[in-house]
């Protein structure tokens, strides 16, 4: 096959991934899944995964539990004990959750990219002037995570969190085939903004983003599942104290997390676009 040839097919195919996964009634669907995934039924619960393990690169063996009561209590699952620890380095800022790291770099006067050459405001992701002033020409990093990931994410430092804001939107999927072809799509999609000031007294904020078939957002510190019955933007003042590596909540699916912090940080050199991170792992360093 020509190189033409095998650009057009590569194109055709990347059309098809989107059609699938898009062009759907995504909100529809994504209810549907969330009532799905809880049935505990045993054929069920095994067809489901036996389907997922087909179409993706599950593996459990790092699974708290050998057994699960549904395909929802699997894509929620726990790990072992001690298999995600948080850097112990203080000057250390962790990563929240396993990932496929994004787009990341600096804040340009409030301007963030979703893939290169697409920006969009920092302002629109997270709708309040305030944060976006705390967050100017500050660092970004994305990281996405995949259906078969460990769902769940913890704190990156010693932190408190106080207040939450989960602003209503839309399920588009979060792959790069769709962050090239949706503009500004972490800002059409439904998100959770945890404002939080690292133990040092320095800004930072994580926005957890829901993408298709991630039916809701759950955090430990919040009696209320942040998803489409939530609409918003509705604000959460909290006071939550959390210490590094303690966990946050969880996504329903797989999905993405933005993580924002002060412009004197420094990526870490293992940080890098389309390299894999595990939860805990070095992501951002203070100087």
């Amino acid at each position: 096959m020509t190189v033409k040839g095998l650009i057009s097919a590569f194109t055709q195919q990347e059309d098809l991934n989107f059609l699938l996964t898009n062009r759907i009634p995504r909100a529809a669907l994504t209810r549907f899944m969330g009532w799905f995934s809880k049935v505990e039924n045993p054929l069920v619960r095994d067809a489901s995964i036996a389907c997922w393990k087909l179409f993706s690169d599950l593996d459990l063996s790092e699974a708290k539990k050998t057994e699960f009561r549904s395909l929802h209590d699997c894509f929620t699952r726990e790990l072992k004990p001690g298999l995600r620890p948080a850097a112990a380095d203080p000057a250390i800022i962790a990563s929240p959750s396993d990932a496929i790291i994004g787009a990341h770099g600096r804040i340009e006067d409030g301007q963030l990219f979703q893939v290169k050459g697409a920006p969009y405001s920092l302002l629109d992701l997270v709708g309040d002037p305030a944060l976006v002033e705390r967050h100017r020409n500050g660092r970004f990093v994305t990281l996405r995570l995949t259906s078969s990931m460990y769902h769940r994410f913890h704190a990156p430092y010693d932190l408190t969190i106080d207040k939450v804001t989960f602003i209503h939107g839309d399920v588009w999927n979060v792959n790069p085939i769709a962050l090239k072809r949706i503009e500004r799509l972490f800002c059409k999609n439904e998100r959770a903004v945890l404002c939080a000031k690292l133990s040092t007294g320095e800004a930072f904020t994580m926005v957890p983003v829901a993408a298709i078939l991630v039916a809701s957002i759950r955090l430990h510190f919040l009696d209320v599942t942040l998803n489409a019955q939530s609409r918003g933007p509705v604000d959460f003042p909290c006071d939550a104290q959390v210490k590094k590596g303690d966990e946050l909540g969880w996504f329903e699916h797989g999905s993405t997390i933005i993580v924002l912090a002060p412009d004197h940080f420094e990526f870490c050199d293992n940080v890098a676009e389309g390299t894999r991170i595990k939860c805990g792992e070095p992501l951002l360093r203070k100087p």
